[in-house]
C-alpha cells in the first residue's frame, strides 16, 4: 500500500510513526473508535477539526474565508448598528444653560460652531485656565445602536474656579466654555477644554444637548436629548491636587456619586466617562450614549 503522502519528509523517506504528530495520534484513534463504535454523541468532524492545524487540515470554511469576504463580517462601526444600546438618562440642563431658556442665549452667536471651547469669542478674549480636557461624546441610536451621524451637539461646563460663563458674578461677558459641533461618521464629537471643578453641592460633570443637526442647535430648536457626564473620581482626585483646584478638594470630600441630586439615582452608571492621559499631558473623557 502507498504511503500517505502527509507522511513523508522533504527528503521523500517516510516519517516513523512514532514522530508523525498530535494529527496523527488522533486520526489513529479516530479510525479504531469508528470501528468499535465507542464515539457516541461526540463529533468525530469537530474533535478532528479541534485537533488539526491549518498547515494539515485546512477546512472548507477556512479556505472560503481566504478568498471571499464573509457574508456576515461585522461592518463598519462609522455606519453599523451594534444593536440597541441604553439609552442616557434625561437630566436637567442646570440653571445656567445658555441656550434662552434661562436668559441669555449664546447659541445663535457667530462663533459657537467650534472644537475648541477653551477660549472666549467676538467681544471677549478671555481664556479658561485648567488642565487639559478632550471631551469625545459618540451619540448612537438607542433602539438600533446605529451611530447618529450629523447631529448636533451643544456641549458646555463651568471653569476651574467653579463659576459658569455668562451668569457667575465676574463671567458675564465671558463666554467660554461653550460650544457646538456636528458628529462625524462614528457619531463622535471632540471638543477641547479644561477640567472642570466640583463645586459646592455637585458631582464634576459637563451639560449636554443633542439636537437633530446643527442647523437645528443654532436656532434653539427642539432638543432631543438632555443630559450630564459624570466625571470619574481618581481622575477628579488628581487633578483637584494641582494649583487653582484648592476649592474643589473640599468640595470633592462632600459629595459623592450616590448622593449627587443628578446622579444619585443610580450613581450615574450610564454617565460616567471612561478616562485616559494624565495630569502632565492632559485627559480624555470618552461616553458613548443612546438617545
Amino acid at each position: 500500500m502507498a504511503t500517505d503522502p502527509r507522511w513523508i519528509d522533504e527528503h521523500g523517506n517516510e516519517i516513523d510513526e512514532d514522530h508523525r504528530g498530535l494529527v496523527y495520534d488522533i486520526r489513529t484513534l479516530v479510525d479504531r473508535r469508528r470501528a468499535l463504535g465507542l464515539f457516541g454523541g461526540i463529533g468525530v468532524t469537530a474533535l478532528l477539526a479541534a485537533c488539526a492545524s491549518p498547515e494539515t487540515t485546512p477546512t472548507a470554511s477556512a479556505s472560503a474565508t481566504a478568498t471571499t469576504p464573509s457574508a456576515t463580517a461585522t461592518p463598519s462601526p462609522t455606519t453599523a448598528a451594534s444593536g440597541p444600546v441604553d439609552e442616557v438618562p434625561d437630566e436637567t440642563g442646570g440653571p445656567y444653560p445658555g441656550d434662552g431658556s434661562n436668559g441669555v442665549n449664546v447659541l445663535d452667536d457667530s462663533g459657537i460652531v467650534r472644537s475648541d471651547i477653551r477660549s472666549s469669542f467676538g467681544s471677549s478674549t478671555t481664556v479658561a485656565e485648567g488642565v487639559p480636557l478632550t471631551i469625545a461624546l459618540t451619540v448612537r441610536d438607542a433602539a438600533t445602536g446605529s451611530a447618529l451621524v450629523g447631529a448636533g451637539v451643544y456641549l458646555w461646563h463651568c471653569d476651574r474656579g467653579g463659576g459658569y460663563s455668562l451668569y457667575s458674578d465676574g463671567l458675564e461677558d465671558v463666554n467660554y466654555l461653550r460650544g457646538v459641533q456636528e458628529t462625524d461618521a462614528s457619531g463622535t464629537v471632540r471638543f477641547t477644554s479644561i477640567y472642570p471643578a466640583c463645586y459646592s453641592g455637585r458631582w464634576p460633570h459637563i451639560h449636554f444637548e443633542v439636537y437633530s443637526d446643527v442647523a437645528n442647535a443654532v436656532a434653539s430648536g427642539p432638543i432631543v436629548k438632555t443630559s450630564q457626564i459624570a466625571l470619574p473620581e481618581e481622575a477628579n482626585a488628581l487633578v483637584y491636587a494641582t494649583a487653582g483646584y484648592e476649592q474643589s478638594v473640599r468640595n470633592m470630600s462632600q459629595t459623592s456619586l450616590t448622593r449627587d441630586m443628578v446622579f444619585g439615582d443610580d450613581g450615574g452608571i450610564h454617565q460616567i466617562a471612561s478616562m485616559s492621559g494624565s495630569v502632565a499631558d492632559g485627559y480624555t473623557a470618552a461616553l458613548t450614549i443612546g438617545v
